[in-house]
């Protein structure tokens, strides 16, 4: 499990706090949707976690490690996919022949599998890449690492629109209950689908943490059209057909959740959730 205590960060002697006094325990096999506006510190807290940055007061642990300390045993089960992809100039096969030691768990059939997903040749030459063609192959290697947590930031970002259905293909069919995915996003319809836990941050407020099975059961969103009734709305936003909508289940049938809508309602009213189990007349557990 990943735990983050009263956590305090910024960066060197700026007096902006990205996180002040933040506490986070993230659930182990699941796939995490991390969401936030630009700037919020969904990257750095990924870093956090890693060890790559150190917390200026609280406490990191991964699976009981010190994150900071970056021990071994724990470097040797956590893999970070950063937004922006650097790969040296050599060849793919060289490039895996270097790093997979670091991994024992690495799979050399997930590897393949997974370049077969993304229409790659096993053998190239890094340099000869694009943009989008450097983030598959990055996240090739970082699945076939196996570790248990895999932290992603902003993985669809450079992907085409059939690169992003096959990378959300890809990252279900690599999933399993041993590992735990944490998916960094302002892009949230790119995830929507994906995710089964969302944690969105805001400043240095944690907004949600909730699961979307407790989301759902909380939370219907549904499309009205102009003129329909929106007194039982917990919010509402134009849209171009009428109005994007959100009100409590009072016991009716579940909705997918649209996370673009969450994400602008909790932002304008932190309390949405409360309000929202009020008006389910305490149906729902307390969150």
């Amino acid at each position: 499990m990943i735990t983050i205590q009263n956590l305090h960060f910024n960066y060197g002697n700026s007096a902006y706090k990205v996180f002040e006094d933040f506490t986070l325990n993230i659930p182990n096999g699941k796939i995490i949707g991390l969401l936030g506006r630009n700037g919020t510190g969904k990257s750095t807290l990924l870093y956090l976690i890693s060890g790559l940055l150190r917390p200026n007061q609280g406490m990191m642990l991964v699976d009981g490690y010190v994150s900071q300390d970056r021990h071994p045993e724990m470097l040797q089960d956590i893999m970070i996919v950063p937004e922006e992809i650097d790969l040296p100039a050599v060849s793919f096969k060289d490039f895996i022949r270097t790093n997979r030691v670091y991994y024992p768990n690495f799979s050399e059939e997930v590897l393949h599998q997974v370049l077969r997903d993304f229409d790659i040749p096993a053998e190239f030459n890094l340099t000869a890449l694009s943009m989008g063609q450097k983030k598959k192959v990055f996240m090739a290697f970082a699945l076939a690492t196996c570790t248990k947590y895999l932290l992603m930031d902003e993985p669809t970002n450079g992907l085409d629109i059939p690169s992003k259905m096959q990378f959300r293909r890809t990252l279900a069919s690599q999933m399993n209950a041993n590992r735990t995915i944490i998916v960094s996003t302002h892009q949230v319809h790119d995830v929507e689908q994906l995710i089964d836990h969302v944690v969105l941050i805001e400043g240095t407020h944690l907004l949600v943490d909730n699961s979307t099975n407790e989301l759902s059961k909380l939370l219907r969103f549904e499309q009205r059209p102009y003129g329909a009734p929106l007194d039982d709305a917990l919010y509402v936003e134009p849209s171009l057909s009428g109005s994007a909508v959100i009100t409590p289940t009072k016991g009716r049938e579940e909705t997918p959740i649209n996370l673009e809508l969450l994400f602008n309602a909790i932002v304008q009213y932190p309390d949405l959730l409360h309000q929202a189990e009020a008006a389910n007349n305490g149906t729902i557990a307390s969150f």
